[in-house]
């Protein structure tokens, strides 16, 4: 099948897992400075403190992102570096940054996508409450602001929030994420915060952007769960629709009251923030991996209400073993879900244009010295066949679905190069390009190869 010439081919990344360079610039310490220096919370202490070092190193990596031959580039802004005193002046170092960046793009023929929110708070928002403090809301939104009046000429697409999922159930209902609260249902409230989060950064965005054709977007990390029919709709209504109806719809769906009524009042949604929440975007992004298999037990519903949990009000419902293979990180590989997923949402919110903002594979890299046939030079290589097998029925997928009516726009592949994975720090690696993390070397990978074949023939796969 072939692409329109819209469709948008790209990669991604996020500030704090490839920037490094944490006392640069002007930047404030975030969340995940606090969380990886408290011993416990990476695996091996770990830290963004160095990561790939894009913060100096972002015209090679943009270089090889032209090479690469993508329609667009993922990347996020840290609000730390735009906004690292709380009430204080804008941060013109951050923002010169991440200008230089915008236009190095531009002039590499590169559409920027610029992510707003990727997990970063500001350590000062953290010590006031973080996302169960309502006026965080408002302080993300006034430095969208900030940022967008400096870059809204030139920025294409901007994506609001990168996985609510993650930064309110992980982060405040678990341990797994920064700040790691570990409160199981205030997480819920961390969810709302995050909507109106969102609902405020797109109007803010709306004033002040002047770039014509600039997108608006949100990205979400659905749950995708088969099983027990009663378990599968709890989990999508606590771990899906709780965004996606606010979002997309202006209301909580009132089954999710319901079930959650043992554990939660919502006294935290106030007169007319659904109102906010639900401002139109342009684009709806989605990012998959793999699926979950889930069935009911016979626990009760609510043994404890603050027990840490990242699916409060599921306590009764049992995560099952997943038929495999799966990759380094555990996931199961089913590219029949990115199918399904976005068939679902075709048929649920039909307005929405979609684009997949990530997929992509977690191996067992290895960089090998090895001699090149044509020249007799030594090279160094990365000879990733799973990945690219993985990708292949991944797009595939895509390719299904558009061909069964969804409105697909872009695919942008996880990630340009291997990096800080959060908690599990430097031992996985999802890169299309190796990097020697002692050395800093880059290393496209027979994927990143691939993928400039794929690009350059706007031809999805079919399997």
């Amino acid at each position: 099948m072939k692409c329109p010439d819209d469709f948008m081919f790209g990669t991604a990344t996020a500030s704090y897992q490839i920037e490094g360079a944490v006392n640069e610039g002007g930047r404030c310490p975030s969340i995940w400075d606090t969380f990886s220096h408290t011993p416990g919370h990476t695996l091996g202490g770990d830290t963004g403190d160095v990561a790939t070092d894009s913060y100096h190193r972002y015209r090679e990596d943009i270089a090889l992102l032209k090479d690469l031959g993508v329609d667009a580039y993922r990347f996020s802004i840290a609000m730390p570096r735009i906004m690292p005193t709380e009430g204080g002046p804008v941060n013109e170092q951050g923002v010169d940054f991440y200008s230089r960046v915008v236009d190095e793009l531009l002039e590499a023929g590169i559409k920027p996508c610029a992510t707003l929110y990727h997990w970063d708070l500001p350590q000062y928002l953290s010590d006031k409450g973080g996302w169960l403090n309502r006026d965080t809301a408002y302080r993300v939104a006034e430095y969208t602001r900030a940022i967008a009046e400096r870059l809204g000429d030139r920025v294409d697409t901007w994506i609001t929030l990168n996985e609510p999922w993650c930064s309110s159930y992980l982060s405040y209902g678990g341990t797994e994420h920064a700040p790691g609260t570990g409160g199981g249902p205030v997480a819920f409230e961390a969810v709302h915060h995050l909507n109106l989060a969102h609902g405020l950064m797109v109007q803010e965005l709306r004033d002040v952007i002047t770039k014509p054709e600039a997108k608006v977007a949100v990205t979400l990390n659905l749950q995708f769960n088969r099983g027990d029919a009663d378990a599968v709709h709890r989990t999508d209504l606590i771990g899906n629709r709780v965004f996606l109806d606010p979002m997309l719809r202006g209301y909580y769906p009132a089954e999710l009251f319901t079930v959650t009524k043992g554990i939660c009042d919502w006294s935290f949604i106030k007169d007319g923030d659904l109102e906010q929440i639900h401002q139109p975007i342009d684009l709806l992004g989605i990012n998959y991996y793999s699926t979950g298999l889930v069935a009911m037990s016979d626990r009760p519903q609510f043994p404890q209400s603050t027990e840490a949990s990242t699916f409060p009000g599921c306590s009764d419902i049992d995560w099952l073993p997943t038929a495999g293979p799966h990759t380094e990180m555990g996931w199961n590989i089913d590219p029949n879900g990115l199918y399904d997923m976005l068939v679902r949402l075709r048929n649920e919110y039909p307005e929405y244009p979609m684009f997949v903002t990530e997929n992509g594979m977690a191996c067992a890299d290895e960089l090998v010295s090895e001699t090149d046939p044509a020249t007799g030079e030594t090279v160094k290589s990365v000879h990733d066949a799973d990945r690219i097998d993985y990708l292949t029925r991944h797009f595939d997928a895509a390719r299904r679905a558009m061909e069964a009516g969804v409105d697909l726009r872009g695919y942008f592949v996880w990630s340009m190069l291997d990096n800080f994975e959060w908690a599990f720090g430097y031992s996985k690696r999802f890169g299309i390009t190796y990097v020697d993390y002692a050395t800093q070397e880059r290393t496209p990978k027979d994927s990143f190869k691939w993928y400039r074949k794929l690009i350059a023939s706007r031809e999805l796969p079919e399997l």
